[in-house]
């Protein structure tokens, strides 16, 4: 009698652990942090810029963390400084030939947008991480802290001119390789 009853206990008592469990899993779902994305928040006198970064669909879970991770640390580099290079050109043509009855029209409309964001950021950590295993997501919180911060932009002014010069540089070339582009399209 003493051996059932100590199996019902065990039973009893591995029952209540499932339904503990299963009652968390409800009650779970996503961290705050995660809805909250990314910003500047001042938490328990500590103002910090949060960067939440986000992958899914990747089966490698080591290289999943990592490309949250660098995400997440890109979201703050983004509030600091970006760059974004526009260009946009429209052709239109309308061409009357002989009798004047038949018109022809050509359009061509091309748009070539680059983002760049450079940044040197000494001090981001990842403080957080979590996957949502129902989507297959990662995600990862990273903080830099505003004292740390005000330290590493004195160090990036020097950086600044040195970064617009390269990316203009680049956007010459970008927009050069897009009208060989269609030089190409057009002698067709």
């Amino acid at each position: 009698m003493a051996t059932s009853q100590g199996h019902f206990t065990r039973l009893a008592g591995t029952g209540l652990a499932i339904v503990l469990l299963v009652g968390l899993a409800a009650c779970g779902g996503p961290p705050k942090w995660v809805q909250n994305g990314s910003g500047a928040f001042n938490e328990k006198d500590s103002k910090a810029f949060y960067g939440v970064g986000a992958v899914v669909g990747v089966r490698n879970e080591p290289l999943a963390w990592d490309t949250a991770e660098n995400r997440a640390r890109a979201e703050i580099a983004k509030t600091f400084e970006t760059y974004t290079g526009y260009l946009m050109r429209d052709y239109a043509a309308s061409t009357t030939a002989g009798d004047f009855t038949r018109n022809t029209e050509e359009q061509n409309v091309e748009r070539a947008i680059k983002t760049v964001t450079t940044a040197t950021l000494s001090g981001v950590r990842p403080i957080d991480r979590y996957k949502d295993d129902k989507t297959n997501t990662y995600y990862v919180l990273t903080k830099l802290n505003l004292e740390e911060m005000k330290n590493n932009l004195e160090q990036a002014k020097e950086l600044n001119a040195q970064v617009r010069d390269f990316v203009r540089k680049n956007a010459d070339k970008m927009f050069d390789r897009l009208e060989k582009e269609e030089d190409k399209r057009l002698a067709r």
